[in-house]
Parts: C-alpha cells; sequence; structure tokens
C-alpha cells in the first residue's frame, strides 16, 4: 500500500483510526465515550489522485478488503461504520483530504471543477477569491467535505435559494473497482435514465467521488437576516407554503415551532408549553443590495397580511450561531443529557399530521421508558409541494 500513496500523518497509528472511527451521530459519540473502537479501520491512507484511488480499490479488491470513503467525518447516518463479515475480514479508510483543490473554472456557464476532499470552508475560499459561492451551508459546513456534500445528497441552510447540493452536480468522476466513470457531458439530458443519481446519495457504497462539477453563483454582495414571530406554527407553515409557491422566495427560511422558539429566545419558562411564545420564522436574503432589498420588503408586506411582528434581533442571532449547534449537544452529552435530531419530508396537506405523529411517538417512546423529552421542530427546507421537518429530542441518559 505505501507503493500506491501515503498513510496518514497524525502522531501515532491509534490516533489515526480512532480519528476515522464512525462518524458524529449521538449513538457514534456515546460509543466512543464508552471506549468501543470496534468499529476502527485496519488502515487509513490518503489518496492524492484519481488515479491512486483506483490503485487502491484495484489492490483492495483483490485481497477483499473492504474500503470506505472518508471526507469530514460528519456523517450522522452510519455511512463510517463498516459491514465485517466471512467476505471482508479488514477495513481500509480512505481519506480524501489531499484531493483538494479546484481544477477549473467555466466562467461563462457557472461551473466549477473541484475535487471531493475540499472542505466547506476551503471551498467558499478558493471561489470568493474569483467572486462566487456555492451557496452550500449545511449545519456541518466547517467540516464536511464536498465529497461528502454530494454523496448524501446534502440540502445546506440555504436550500431555498440555491437549491440542494445534489440539483448543482452536472458532472462526476468516479473511481469504482472496475475502473473509471465519466458521467455528466451536457447541462440537461433526455437520453435515458441520468445515472448521476446512482452516486449522488450512494454514502460512497458504489464508488469514489474524485472529481465534481458543480453550478456555482456570484458571491452575494448583501445578505440580511431577519426574524418574524407568528401566532403559531399553523399560521408560519402557511407563509412559507406561501413563499414556496407564489413567491418571494427567500434564500433561507426557517420555522420554529413553540418550544424551539421558546428556547431561541432565551424563554425558558415557555418551553414545553404549547402557547405565549407564538413561532419564529427566519428570513435570509442574499444577492445585490438592490435584489435583497427589493425581495425583503415584498416579503415583509406579505408578512403583515398574517400578522407577523418583526423580532429585530432574531435574524443576525441566528446567522452568527448558525453552525453551533452540535458542539452545544457534545457538551450535553457530558452533563447526562442524550440528544439527538431526525428529519422528514411530506407534501403540504400532510404535514400537520406528520408534525402531531412524530412528535406524539417521541414523547410516548422516551416517557414509557422513564426519560420524559423535550422535543422540538421547525421547518428546514421548503419546495413548492412540500417541506423538510427536522425534530431535536432531548431527555435524561438513563442506566442503558
Amino acid at each position: 500500500m505505501r507503493n500506491i500513496c501515503p498513510r496518514s500523518s497524525a502522531p501515532t497509528e491509534r490516533e489515526t483510526r480512532v480519528g476515522h472511527l464512525r462518524g458524529k451521530s449521538t449513538p457514534d459519540l456515546l460509543r466512543l465515550r464508552l471506549g468501543d473502537l470496534s468499529d476502527a479501520p485496519d488502515l487509513v491512507v490518503m489518496p492524492g489522485s484519481h488515479q491512486e484511488v483506483l490503485d487502491v480499490l484495484e489492490l483492495c479488491t483483490a485481497e477483499r478488503i473492504a474500503v470506505v470513503p472518508f471526507g469530514g467525518g460528519t456523517s450522522v447516518v452510519g455511512g463510517l461504520a463498516p459491514r465485517r463479515g466471512d467476505s471482508f475480514q479488514s477495513m481500509l479508510a480512505l481519506d480524501l483530504q489531499r484531493l483538494n483543490r479546484l481544477t477549473g473554472l467555466d466562467e461563462e456557464s457557472r461551473l466549477a471543477t473541484l475535487e471531493p476532499g475540499l472542505r466547506g470552508p476551503q471551498a467558499e475560499a478558493r471561489l470568493g477569491e474569483r467572486g462566487y459561492t456555492l451557496g452550500h451551508f449545511p449545519q456541518s459546513f466547517e467540516y464536511a467535505s464536498v465529497g461528502g456534500f454530494a454523496a448524501t445528497r446534502s440540502s445546506g441552510q440555504a436550500s431555498a435559494g440555491y437549491g440542494r447540493f445534489d440539483e448543482r452536480v452536472v458532472g462526476l468522476t468516479v473511481a469504482t473497482p472496475r475502473g473509471t466513470v465519466e458521467l455528466g457531458q451536457a447541462p440537461k439530458s433526455a437520453a435515458g435514465p441520468d445515472l448521476r443519481q446512482l452516486f449522488l446519495g450512494s454514502e460512497g457504497t458504489l464508488g469514489v467521488l474524485t472529481s465534481l462539477r458543480v453550478e456555482i453563483s456570484p458571491a452575494p454582495a448583501a445578505r440580511r437576516y431577519e426574524g418574524w414571530r407568528l401566532l403559531d406554527f399553523a399560521a408560519a407553515t402557511a407563509v412559507v407554503r406561501r413563499f414556496a409557491q407564489d413567491g418571494p422566495a427567500p434564500t433561507i427560511v426557517r420555522v420554529s415551532d413553540e418550544v424551539e422558539t421558546a428556547l431561541n429566545l432565551a424563554r425558558p419558562e415557555l418551553a414545553g408549553t404549547s402557547g405565549g411564545a407564538g413561532c419564529l420564522l427566519i428570513t435570509g436574503w442574499e444577492g445585490s443590495a438592490t435584489e435583497v432589498q427589493e425581495r425583503a420588503e415584498a416579503a415583509r408586506q406579505m408578512l403583515g397580511q398574517f400578522g407577523a411582528e418583526p423580532v429585530p434581533e432574531a435574524g443576525p442571532d441566528w446567522a452568527a450561531g448558525r453552525f453551533s449547534a452540535p458542539y452545544l449537544r457534545d457538551a450535553l452529552l457530558g452533563s447526562g443529557a442524550l440528544v439527538e435530531t431526525l428529519e422528514t419530508a411530506c407534501f403540504w396537506s400532510g404535514l400537520p399530521r406528520l408534525y402531531a405523529a412524530v412528535r406524539q411517538a417521541l414523547v410516548d417512546s422516551l416517557s414509557g421508558l422513564g426519560t420524559p423529552p423535550v422535543v422540538l421542530c421547525h421547518i428546514s427546507h421548503i419546495y413548492r409541494s412540500g417541506a423538510s421537518l427536522y425534530f431535536t429530542v432531548a431527555c435524561a441518559q438513563n442506566d442503558d
């Protein structure tokens, strides 16, 4: 393996392997805190080119070694946990951090060609030097990689304005045990199934993404983040459905239910109640100064029709702490709290039933275990036909 590409340069082999162990879900973190290192890779390698990735896959195929691609290590769905068994006795972590270049920029088409190991901030910095942005800011932005964005069909906080990441990927180069796959020769195609969709969201199970061609946008000259309070979750949902279907479409939309609103506005005495705090809506506007002004003003007039009240500090506060929630969760774990998140999506017509059913299921199941929870929820992404609900669940850790 040394003849193909370098191994990781961490101080010790044990630190290297532990550093590539699982992802960042709550079960992942709890198992690590308990000293369970059973899923640690047997070896970590860092290829620096597409050819080196191919060579590693060829060798591992011949030797029956399982390969798990590793980007930023932020997976919360088990994407970094290997399946061991009779077929694979060993596992190798393929760390893509050396594949971290901006290799092409087509300004006329507004396309960038990126290597998968670029972390979110790196990608934004390199595109920003040329006056562009990916416009993709998931909560894992500070550590997640461009390859991970594609492999997980990531949908960032600005999806209402820039779209989901997979929607912006127009071309892929993939290394597989059978060789190279090149996909995407045109912006759109009617020539049969789009094979890019096999690899987008595949979590690295079908091949290793070694290059991505992605639509980019001009870096915004102006940004504005605003907060609004509405009567209840139903009223706030009606507002963002109007945004999605009739406009004006904000760049960023987030609607917190009553409990999450009480916590966001630093009023813990309201947590667990269904009244008093109302619901907090965050809108973000990005673009030219004129465009931001016009869109925000049109939204302000529409929000007034729904009885929304401005909350001046809420928008800037949200923007300042938009990536901080995972760090708070990790601190709470050490204090005896259990915190986990889950996300689902539904058509607008079914959203109230889904919201109520998921919330009740969480309350009933955890209360039955003797750990009654606090359940928070917000609308994280909006689409013309529906939206995503993002639940956060907090309760006391039990003896198990």
